[in-house]
This record gives C-alpha cells, sequence and structure tokens, in this order.
C-alpha cells in the first residue's frame, strides 16, 4: 500500500500517532522535499522516526514515480508531505498514478498553511480563492493572480498567496542543453511578492493590486514560541 502522509507545519513530532506507526513499519520512506520547506532536517526526522528517510525531488516525483511506487502492491511505502497531503496537484498526480497500477492508497491529513492562516487573525471562510505567486523573469510575468485578487476583492474576500520556492531548480540553458546543473534555492519573500503585485498593477491599472485597495498582511507562523 501506498501511503501518503501529511507531517503538519512545524517540527518532527508534528506527525500524527497514526502516520508514525506507519512509518515506523514501512518498507520504505520518501519525503517530498520541493513544494514546500521543511522545518526541520532530514536528520531530525530520522532520529525521531528511527529509520532513514529518502528525499524525493522533483525529478524523482514528477518523472521517475515508478522507483517509489515499486513493490507498493506487496508492502507498505510512505510518501511524507510538509503539511497536508493534498496541498499540491503533484502529490494528486503520484496517488492517481499508484490506483492505476491497483496499488491501494491511504491518506493520513494533517495541518497545512490553508487552514493555519486563520493565525492572522483573519475567519476562514471569509477567504476567497487561493493564488500563487511564480518568480518573475525578464520574459515571463504571469498576471494571472491579479485576477482572481481582484474577483475576491469584489465580493469582499480575502486572498490567500502562496509564494514560490525554488528548489533544485535548472536555467533554461541548462534545461535546452540536456545538462543536469542545478540552481541555487530560491524563497521569496513577502517584498518581494509585493513588488511583483504592484509592477503587475502598473502594467494592468485596473485596480487590482493597489495599495489603496490591497492590504498586504504577513503572519509568520510560530508554534513553539508563539508572539504577538
Amino acid at each position: 500500500m501506498l501511503y501518503c502522509i501529511g507531517l503538519g507545519l512545524s517540527d518532527e513530532k508534528d506527525i500524527t500517532l497514526k502516520g508514525l506507526d506507519i512509518v515506523r513499519r514501512a518498507e520504505r520512506v520518501y519525503l517530498e522535499a520541493y513544494t514546500s520547506i521543511l522545518m526541520v532536517s532530514r536528520e531530525k526526522l530520522e532520529e525521531f522516526y528511527g529509520r532513514e528517510v529518502i528525499i524525493a525531488d522533483r525529478e524523482l516525483v514528477e518523472s521517475d514515480s515508478d522507483v517509489i511506487l515499486k513493490d507498493a502492491i506487496s508492502t507498505d511505502i510512505v510518501f511524507l508531505v510538509v503539511g497536508d497531503p493534498f496541498g499540491a496537484t503533484t502529490h494528486l498526480d503520484l496517488l492517481l498514478r499508484a490506483r492505476s497500477l491497483q496499488i491501494p492508497v491511504k491518506t493520513i491529513h494533517n495541518a497545512s498553511i490553508m487552514n493555519a492562516v486563520g493565525a492572522c487573525g483573519l475567519q476562514l471562510y471569509n477567504f476567497g480563492q487561493t493564488v500563487s505567486m511564480v518568480f518573475f523573469t525578464e520574459t515571463w510575468k504571469p498576471s494571472s493572480f491579479y485576477d482572481k485578487i481582484r474577483e475576491n476583492a469584489k465580493i469582499g474576500l480575502h486572498s490567500l498567496i502562496l509564494l514560490d520556492i525554488k528548489v533544485k531548480e535548472q536555467s533554461e540553458e541548462n534545461l535546452a542543453r540536456g545538462k543536469k546543473i542545478y540552481e541555487p534555492p530560491r524563497y521569496m519573500t513577502v517584498s518581494q511578492c509585493a513588488s511583483q503585485m504592484l509592477a503587475t498593477e502598473e502594467l494592468r491599472q485596473e485596480g487590482g493590486g493597489c495599495p489603496l485597495n490591497i492590504n498586504y498582511r504577513y503572519c509568520q507562523m510560530l508554534t513553539l514560541n508563539s508572539r504577538s
């Protein structure tokens, strides 16, 4: 069976008791390490779980998923995800692939940013469409986020914006040449996101990112040492 287990948002102890029991008796344990940031090291996880944890990068999950699913028809394989397992479409693709191979699948849910955002003081039912902000390049500046934020604002709803991360990514040049040379990791900051939103508003002039009608609220999720 393939178990897709959420790790929650903080440290190695955020895993559920049910998830921990499965991890400790599984044949292999993979950790998805490119759609979210893990707050502790893999070594910390291994120490707490008492077993090896295999890093699953984008290439392994999206192109070589059969490696993860190998023997899952007869043994237990675990796929660990930061937050909740269904926070990214990549994880759903893996589960669909498993089912197409007649591999049983079970999901163990956990907390994710989609519900933890309530710590900002905003009610969850007052949020509209969630949007993603990717890093702009010289030739690619997508603005689909802009329209969704406008739609949310028109009906009085907040917008949760998920910021881009780049882990083990290749440049266009190395990708075209087939060279497996990876760029340094990058993590978008709130100020970078705000800058891109304002640049898009300047270009479109439709009131979707103007500081007069958009409030940027930043909330750092703290678990062990909460502060106001």
